[in-house]
């Protein structure tokens, strides 16, 4: 006769609500995320200056106003800045005053909750990749496209970190040697010729020049060449305005340029475009593939990866970081468990041993 083995039945996996944050230069967001990465409340803050300890403040802030409503289980935080290899410490950051800074600490002393800490690309990458344009894909380039450029690399739904936590940071890639100074302090970094910093320094350039071709966005402004910004060059674009869109298609072409020196190392499936400039759509998207197929290594040999706009839009950050906090719970649920079952353990052992009957 068969053998008939007998299996315990496996319970339903726990999957608790997280509170993702998502910490910027002027704001902050929070929000009470579910495991299938929808929001369940929301709520966002001004960033009252670059003081740390008002930042922390407002961060717990958020956190007590949740838990009061919601059986939160643990707090991710996605910090656009330098986070350590351990996910514990901010190194760096170049719009807040953290210096070294142990974040993670600060938080779950005070919240009493598991907190995780990484830097806001990783955290929107893996949003994407979960939950949004990524869906699919087992190698998973993204490039977020602000002030700056950000990125990451998602492997196998796990983000490449790197030996000290800093992988990523491809705006600082030097593309154009002696170029346009970078806050970095280096010279001709990517992000000086493909992010929105670059496409707002453009048009303010031609905005104070006699140029006609700048006459709508002039007008927009009223002359004032520093009020413009990245949205009204890019809604400028939308209307039809042809130096809005010949600027965008310029920051596309250097946007596109780069990412096939990015695909030449790593190989992606996938290439996801996020970040405020990605609202322009076709207009950034399509110049980016057309310079990208031009300048890929081993073009018409190779099967291309995919290059889509970011699905999660500016929501992505949050969502990221609560789907890093929901596995720190399920990890000090473990242990909690764990722990809990000792003391019935210790009624078993004999005298003088550590074994059980």
């Amino acid at each position: 006769m068969a053998e008939v083995r007998s299996r315990r039945a496996r319970a339903p996996r726990w999957e608790p609500l997280t509170v993702g944050i998502d910490i910027g230069g002027t704001k902050v967001l929070g929000a009470v995320v579910d495991a299938a990465g929808e929001v369940v409340a929301l709520d966002r803050r001004p960033t009252e200056g670059h003081d740390v300890s008002k930042v922390e403040d407002t961060i717990v802030d958020v956190v007590a106003g949740f838990a009061r409503q919601y059986d939160v289980a643990a707090v991710g935080i996605g910090a656009a800045g330098f986070v350590d290899v351990t996910r514990t410490v901010v190194m760096f950051s170049p719009h807040l005053n953290w210096r070294r800074e142990p974040l993670r600490a600060r938080v779950a002393e005070r919240v009493r909750l598991p907190v995780v800490v990484d830097n806001d690309a990783n955290t929107a990458a893996l949003a994407e990749c979960r939950f949004g344009a990524g869906r699919g894909h087992r190698f998973v380039l993204c490039a977020t496209l602000g002030t700056g450029i950000g990125g990451a690399l998602v492997l196998d739904n796990r983000v490449y970190r790197g030996a000290n936590g800093m992988a990523g940071e491809f705006g600082h890639m030097q593309v154009v040697p002696d170029g346009h100074r970078c806050e970095c302090g280096n010279r001709g970094c990517w992000e000086q010729y493909a992010s929105g910093n670059a496409l707002v320094r453009e048009a303010r350039e031609l905005v104070r020049s006699t140029s006609p071709m700048a006459r709508h966005l002039r007008s927009v402004v009223d002359g004032d060449a520093d009020a413009l910004d990245g949205p009204q060059i890019t809604q400028a674009a939308r209307d039809g305005d042809p130096l809005s869109i010949e600027l965008i298609a310029d920051v596309g072409r250097w946007l596109g340029v780069g990412l096939a020196g990015m695909a030449a190392a790593f190989d992606p499936g996938c290439i996801i475009i996020g970040g405020g400039l990605s609202e322009a759509g076709d207009l950034l998207i399509d110049p980016t593939r057309q310079a990208f197929s031009r300048s890929l290594t081993g073009r018409g040999h190779r099967e291309e990866p995919v290059i889509v706009r970011a699905a999660l839009g500016p929501n992505a950050g949050f969502i990221g970081a609560a789907d890093m906090a929901r596995s720190a719970a399920r990890r000090s649920r473990r242990v909690r468990r764990a722990r809990d079952r000792r003391p019935l353990r210790r009624l078993f052992e004999r005298p003088g041993s550590s074994e059980t009957p």
